[in-house]
């Protein structure tokens, strides 16, 4: 997938991974359609903004209408907080869920006759390795992560005869604010050297995009695929 030139629609750009993902494509000379559920809050020059939730079909469909140029499409949007499954909220389990798989889903399912039309392009969703492992705190969150990998994995299956490349960003700790905000109130300490810049970590997705990479890590991601050979276990840094 070729950068230059490519139209992309990212979604979650008003803060964290989103914003560096829409900056380093701009860079990179892509056009930029940057959407957030609160497109006042974006901050991007050169980036058209759009009103999306993900959450809402209705939401996906009306922008789908406007952005009708894409051929990448970065699904980077969703909900972090979703807690432990026993004892936690279930309203919070449900939420997290719901942006990372069917919002995931439901952006997917508006664009993918548009990357189709536009000669095939690509998708990237981004997931965590927390997918193969879990994090005792937001085991919900580490289980919609895998249900967001086996998404991607249909998805990709799904979409192969329209010549749609499907890839998964499967990063360690990537360091937003909403990670150090979750580190601080889980009275973690997080070694700078496993934390990786949004900056960085936006520059090697693309990287493996256009590379072809249908799986793009970094190190802690890498560990925790090649985990899956084993027992199951738990995130630890």
């Amino acid at each position: 997938m070729k950068i230059e030139g490519a139209t992309a629609l990212v979604t979650g750009t008003n803060r964290g991974l989103g914003h560096h993902f829409a900056n380093e494509l701009l860079r990179r000379g892509a056009k930029v359609y940057a959407t957030a559920r609160r497109p006042e809050l974006v901050d991007i020059p050169g980036a058209e903004v759009l009103r999306l939730d993900i959450t809402d079909p209705a939401s996906a469909d009306a922008v789908a209408e406007v952005a009708t140029d894409v051929d990448l499409l970065i699904n980077n949007a969703a909900s972090t907080a979703g807690g432990n499954f026993v004892g936690g909220d279930l309203d919070a389990i449900r939420d997290v869920m719901d942006s990372n798989y069917y919002g995931t889903l439901n952006v997917i399912r508006a664009f993918a006759p548009i990357l189709a039309a536009n000669g095939g392009g690509a998708i990237l969703n981004v997931l965590s390795a927390a997918a193969w492992t879990t994090v005792d705190g937001n085991t919900a969150y580490a289980a919609a992560k895998s249900a967001a990998w086996g998404l991607t994995n249909g998805i990709r299956v799904e979409l192969a005869t329209q010549g749609t490349l499907v890839s998964a960003l499967v990063p360690g700790l990537i360091g937003t604010q909403t990670l150090l905000d979750f580190a601080r109130d889980a009275g973690m300490v997080l070694p700078p050297a496993a934390v990786t810049d949004p900056a960085d970590m936006a520059a090697l997705a693309l990287d493996g995009l256009e590379a072809g990479a249908v799986e793009i890590f970094d190190d802690m991601g890498a560990d925790a695929k090649a985990g899956l050979s084993g027992p199951p276990r738990a995130f630890s840094l």
